[in-house]
C-alpha cells in the first residue's frame, strides 16, 4: 500500500512517463502503482542500484540527473517512487 501523498504525487505527475493519463484518482494510482511493482526507495543511491538491475546504464549519471530520468518520482518526504512505463 502506497501513502497518500506517494499517490498524490503520481497522479499530479504521471505526464512525465506516460503521454496519456494511467491513473485519475488516488485510488486508480494505487491499483496501477501495485500492478507495475512500483518501488518506493530510500536514496539516490537505492534508485541508481534499482535501474542498474533493471538493465540501465546509468553508470555516469549525476545523483541530480538520476531524479530526472521520467521513471522516477522524488517524493515529499525525501523518498523516491520508481516506476517502470
Amino acid at each position: 500500500m502506497y501513502k497518500r501523498e506517494y499517490l498524490e504525487v503520481f497522479l499530479e505527475k504521471q505526464s512525465q512517463l506516460f503521454d496519456e493519463p494511467v491513473a485519475e484518482t488516488p485510488g486508480e494510482a494505487e491499483a496501477f502503482l501495485s500492478d507495475c511493482m512500483a518501488q518506493v526507495v530510500d536514496s539516490v543511491k537505492e534508485v541508481r542500484d534499482y535501474l542498474e538491475e533493471s538493465g540501465m546504464d546509468v553508470s555516469g549519471v549525476a545523483e541530480d540527473e538520476l531524479l530526472e530520468i521520467a521513471e522516477v518520482f522524488p517524493l515529499p518526504d525525501g523518498k523516491i517512487l520508481i516506476v517502470e512505463g
